[in-house]
């Protein structure tokens, strides 16, 4: 519900707001972002458990990561091959 009543929200006002002057909120939603940013890594700085099991988690994620982009290559190379698109 918390993420729910919001997005409904920006929604209706998004259908009603749609003919009027453009709002541009590019520096509204990276200060959101960074807000996020910062809040997250005080939550993390603050957990001792958490910050003690952070290389281990740093590690899976720099795995993760790299199988993801690895098998990202190897299937776009595949579907060229398949769609053959130049």
């Amino acid at each position: 519900m918390n993420v729910i009543v919001p997005l409904v929200a920006g929604i209706l006002a998004g259908v009603f707001l749609r003919d009027k002057r453009r709002i541009d909120l590019s520096k509204v939603i990276f200060g959101a972002i960074v807000a996020l940013i910062f809040s997250m890594g005080f939550m993390i700085g603050s957990n001792n458990d958490l910050l003690a099991s952070m290389p281990r988690i740093g590690g899976n994620a720099i795995v993760i990561a790299s199988l993801v982009v690895f098998f990202s290559v190897v299937f776009m190379k595949i579907a060229k091959k398949v769609v053959r698109f130049e």
